[in-house]
Formats: C-alpha cells, sequence, structure tokens
C-alpha cells in the first residue's frame, strides 16, 4: 500500500469519525426538544423550536449515518445560522457580535462544520454511499 493511499483510507475514515459524532451530538439537542430527553423540555408544537428540535433530530441522524448527508447537512447548517443570527448575534454591532460573548460558539461552529459536510457529501463510510 502507498503511502499516499493509507492517507486516503486515513482521511475518509477521519471524516466517517467527524461526521458521526457531530452528528449525533447534534441529534441529541433535537432529543431534548422533541422528546424531552436528557433533562430537554418539550416546546409547542410546530413553533419554531419544535421545527429547530426537529431538524436537528433528524438531520443529525442522516449525517451521522451517511444517508443524504449533504441535503441533511445544508439544513442544519442553515437552522444554525438562522439561530445563530436570531438568537445569539441578534445584530449587535459591538463586542455582544462575538461568539465568546454571545455564547453563540458552538452555533457558529455547527454551521461551519455542516456547511463543510455538505460540500463533501456522505463519504466512503457511510449507509448511503459516497457521493
Amino acid at each position: 500500500m502507498s503511502s499516499s493511499n493509507g492517507s486516503g483510507v486515513l482521511q475518509e475514515i477521519t471524516y466517517a469519525l467527524l461526521r458521526l459524532v457531530s452528528g449525533l451530538s447534534f441529534s441529541l439537542h433535537g432529543m431534548q426538544k422533541i422528546l424531552g430527553w436528557f433533562g430537554g423540555s418539550r416546546p409547542h408544537t410546530l413553533s419554531q423550536m419544535w421545527f429547530a428540535g426537529l431538524l436537528e433530530l433528524t438531520c443529525g441522524l442522516a449525517v451521522a449515518l451517511g444517508l443524504e448527508a449533504r441535503w441533511a447537512a445544508l439544513l442544519a447548517s442553515g437552522e444554525m445560522a438562522v439561530a445563530y443570527c436570531q438568537v445569539h448575534w441578534q445584530l449587535h454591532w459591538d463586542y455582544r457580535a462575538l461568539p465568546v460573548v454571545n455564547k453563540g460558539e458552538l452555533a457558529l461552529v455547527y454551521c461551519f462544520l455542516f456547511l463543510y459536510v455538505a460540500a463533501r457529501g456522505n463519504g466512503r463510510f457511510s449507509l448511503g454511499g459516497q457521493s
């Protein structure tokens, strides 16, 4: 096995682990909102928070498993962009726009992580096949 071939497999395994861990972690937020698990509280059905939970649960699992990961990650990235702008940033044009101040770091990181997954697709080690 050549070193370039070995590093390619290592990159695919690392990407699969990134997808798996981030997708499952994201889905836990949805489980809190939709199912009330892990100390979560269930929002009113059809509210914005309920839809957010539904996206987190379904898109997180789809990304983790590599099932239509491009589309799931694109939706998740968009949701996190909305969450950051609407909940954390709130159009402040001073120091409150900083993620470390407005506690929006996780939303911002999820947004760009899922944007990367949307660009890259399922990957080699996925249930949906490489896309």
